[in-house]
């Protein structure tokens, strides 16, 4: 299969890219930076310098590597701007979405996030609505979310894998990382809000296979949603950072997710809970 992984050098590009073309894919990955370019050649797909702002080049490129289906692994993440992330999530995915109806690409596989939806005192399934009246400063990365699923819905064939916090390398979870640095500085509290985590390996190979599945929205979480009173002192002997103290409190909307339906479709974590899972970062 043609497959255009726009995002192709982010924590997850970074792992899907090489499971593509280990699997006999024609990739192209689009990367900002020419460095990015590069390794996508170096990992055996064929690298295009792309600014996903610039509706022209997006669809140039698009139309050049005549996809069967688009990968969207697009964020900003690095800079740690729930602004730019929103915004490449509405313009970047705007772009990307009109260029594969342009080239008549007819299968998207997008990525998107599991704590977006609404409070609850439960886990969430794919069937729990999104928060979408959520007060500000929430409302930016809910409505950056809400804007990308409804525009990858327009192609015929959509999934949209709704991941969990990232950890493994590269990401703000890695030894060294934003999160660690947190955790170091007393900024990351042991309370009793629920994250659910993903390893970005498993990440990965959640966003090959949705190449194959139906329609619709995935939950890509590991098999244990946990509160942070119970996940901050692994993440710090993992990281060998200072534990700090339990404490109370949460926000409503950090409730964890479930992901009863990608196991369902064939998933499987090769790491099933963070609680082993920090501790590998390869």
């Amino acid at each position: 299969m043609r497959i255009f992984v726009v995002g192709g050098t982010g924590a997850i590009g970074r792992q899907l890219v090489p499971m593509l073309v280990a699997s006999g894919h024609e990739v192209t990955g689009g990367s900002r930076t020419s460095e990015g370019v590069e390794q996508l050649r170096a990992q055996g797909a064929r690298g295009v310098l792309l600014d996903v702002f610039d509706r022209d080049a997006v669809a140039d490129a698009v139309a050049a590597a005549r996809p069967e289906a688009i990968v969207h692994q697009l964020t900003s993440l690095s800079g740690g701007s729930p602004v730019e992330n929103a915004r490449i999530r509405r313009e970047g995915t705007r772009n990307v979405v009109d260029a594969a109806k342009r080239a008549g690409v007819r299968r998207i596989v997008a990525q998107s996030i599991s704590w977006a939806y609404e409070p609850g005192d439960t886990p969430a399934d794919e069937a729990t609505p999104l928060d979408t009246t959520a007060p500000e400063p929430r409302s930016v990365s809910v409505g950056g979310v809400t804007a990308l699923e409804e525009a990858v819905a327009e192609l015929d064939e959509h999934v949209v894998l709704r991941y969990g916090t990232f950890y493994g390398p590269g990401t703000w979870f890695a030894p060294g990382g934003f999160m660690a640095d947190k955790l170091a500085g007393g900024g990351l509290p042991a309370n009793d809000g629920v994250s659910s985590f993903v390893h970005v390996r498993d990440a990965a190979r959640a966003a090959e296979l949705a190449l194959g599945w139906p329609s619709g929205a995935v939950n890509i979480v590991d098999d244990e949603p946990a509160p942070a009173r119970d996940w901050v002192p692994v993440f710090a002997e993992a990281v060998g950072g200072p534990a700090p103290e339990a404490t109370s409190g949460g926000a409503g909307w950090e409730r964890g997710a479930r992901n009863a339906r990608a196991r369902e479709l064939g998933w499987e974590p090769e790491h099933a809970t963070w609680r082993t899972g920090f501790f590998r970062q390869d």
